[in-house]
């Protein structure tokens, strides 16, 4: 893992927590209900979690389901934390704040956290700002910032020039992991981001053949990994997708392969009960 060849001990330590020796990883985001609300198959996240963690590399989370779920003793993932929100579904997504005080962050022991920025929208700066001071507050003490490229309702900004600038201006305000949605021509926005890219999810799908599809491609196109949640944990079948998204990314694993071990685990596997 080159990327942390420079970094002091303890940031070094943390980052090496999120990835596996092969420099890849699969995280596993919960936190949609920081501006959601109530979300199908996470009313009870402990449960949801449960067949997951074998397959995953890190948990993505708000405090307050970390604390009023997850167990903090059995808990095997390295935690993610959100820290940023204040926004909901039903106003404008993109006026978020950090939520969450630096002691907090130190008190939860994250591994690191994650903050969403709108490039692009009336509040860049605002949100901009808002990685800026987390960078400040936490570099000193060696915790990574997760940037992730968000855009609230505008869903047709994600093609390649577009997360490509976004991409960058994370990495240049000290970002150390940037998460960002798949697009055509993956690659150009990997190329021009000097910190590992993280896929955020990609186009709307009919099937979750068409999401190994997609994962794949990015993960040839230079992907660090994956940050994907609801095409996980909603589908029929939660620990048979992970099971094939953990072979593409760490096992080099052809969309066809997944999707053959996805049938393949599900078909052994009852569903379950409401």
């Amino acid at each position: 893992m080159d990327f942390i060849k420079n970094m002091d001990w303890g940031k070094a330590n943390r980052m090496s927590k999120l990835f596996r020796a092969d420099g890849k990883c699969f995280y596993l985001p919960i936190d949609h209900g920081y501006f959601l609300g109530p979300t199908r198959n996470l009313e009870d996240p402990a449960k949801t979690i449960a067949p997951l963690t074998q397959y995953t590399d890190a948990l993505f989370v708000t405090r307050g389901v970390l604390r009023s779920a997850i167990d903090p003793v059995t808990m095997p993932l390295p935690v993610i934390l959100r820290v940023s929100g204040g926004a909901s579904v039903i106003g404008d997504l993109t006026d978020e704040q950090i939520t969450t005080a630096t002691d907090d962050i130190v008190r939860i022991n994250a591994t690191a956290v994650g903050v969403s920025i709108f490039i692009g929208s009336e509040h860049e700066t605002q949100t901009v700002g808002n990685l800026a001071k987390l960078v400040n507050e936490l570099e000193p003490l060696g915790i990574p910032v997760m940037a992730v490229t968000a855009v609230g309702k505008e869903l047709e900004k994600r093609d390649a020039r577009f997360l490509a600038l976004a991409g960058r201006i994370f990495a240049e305000m000290g970002a150390s992991v940037v998460k960002t949605y798949w697009c055509e021509n993956f690659e150009k926005v990997v190329e021009g981001c000097p910190v590992p890219v993280v896929i955020a999810g990609g186009p709307k799908t009919e099937t979750i053949r068409e999401v190994f599809d997609f994962v794949h491609d990015g993960m040839e196109r230079g992907a660090a990994g994956l940050n994907l949640g609801r095409n996980v944990w909603q589908n029929e079948h939660p620990p048979a997708v992970a099971r094939a998204l953990e072979a593409i990314i760490h096992e080099g694993a052809t969309p066809a392969e997944a999707d053959e071990m996805y049938n393949t685990i599900k078909n052994e596997q009852p569903l379950p009960v409401a």
